[in-house]
């Protein structure tokens, strides 16, 4: 019987999601963990892939369940969270049609990038540091170029296997926030220290949310133009975009089905 999983992982601690010879991954650690539990190999297939050092929050996958095994969902659940590494966490196991797919049945998926604008120690694993200030009104000018269906090839990882790099974006934009410790414990904290980007998208190619971030960033330096993005879309290549930022401050927080 196929199961849905919904997980969060630390992405420091993994090459990725998918999984590879010889290096730790998401993937793997989960299906070696199903497998021990269910006594068999299992095959887990995730919502997407997610590049090595990124984080994920509610990420969903499926998997079959052998029809010989008698383990209910929430005892599931409970056993597999006591043997995966610390930096996953199982939140729920429940069971699923059994065409359901986590990857070809996402409608929508999105994703944040976080940005720091002060030394804050609390900050340093999960978010990136920018040591310049940022026009925040031309990152948001430039990300609406973004919205709607467009080839998105100029920000996809040079190698990719897509069959198509058309994607449609309905959501892209930077806001301010304070962190729970700012907020929660009086750390210092200045209005505009701390931003974050949101973008949701039906598909995302490999690599693409670190490019355009990284794009939008020469657009919030002043050495780019708010219309450069859509003239990168219309017709650059990768080498015309701006550089992947650093996958440690990038969060896949959700798919929609």
């Amino acid at each position: 019987m196929r199961h849905i999983i919904r997980l969060s992982y630390d992405g420091s601690a993994f090459c990725g999601w998918q999984i590879q010879n010889n290096a730790r991954t998401v993937q793997g650690e989960l299906e070696n963990a199903l497998g021990t539990l269910l006594g068999t190999p299992v095959q887990v297939v995730g919502a997407g892939r997610t590049d090595s050092e990124v984080n994920a929050v509610n990420y969903i996958a499926h998997f079959d369940m052998p029809d010989s095994v008698s383990i209910n969902a929430e005892q599931l659940c409970y056993k597999l969270n006591a043997i995966l590494p610390r930096e996953m966490a199982v939140a729920e196991v429940s069971a699923a049609s059994e065409d359901f797919h986590a990857r070809f049945d996402a409608r929508m998926r999105e994703y944040h990038y976080f940005i720091h604008f002060r030394k804050d120690p609390f900050c340093e694993k999960y978010s990136y540091r920018m040591r310049y200030p940022l026009d925040m009104d031309k990152m948001n000018e430039a990300a609406a170029h973004l919205l709607g269906e467009h080839d998105f090839s100029c920000f996809e990882k040079v190698g990719g296997n897509n069959a198509t790099s058309i994607c449609t974006i309905t959501e892209a934009g930077w806001s301010t926030y304070t962190p729970t410790h700012a907020g929660l414990l009086g750390a210092p904290c200045k209005e505009g220290e701390y931003i974050v980007f949101k973008v949701r998208a039906n598909r995302f190619l490999r690599n693409m949310v670190r490019a355009i971030v990284g794009s939008l960033i020469e657009v919030g330096r002043g050495k780019k133009d708010p219309a450069w993005i859509a003239e990168l879309i219309e017709k650059g290549s990768r080498s015309d975009a701006g550089s992947s930022v650093p996958g440690k401050a990038l969060f896949f927080t959700g798919a929609e089905y």
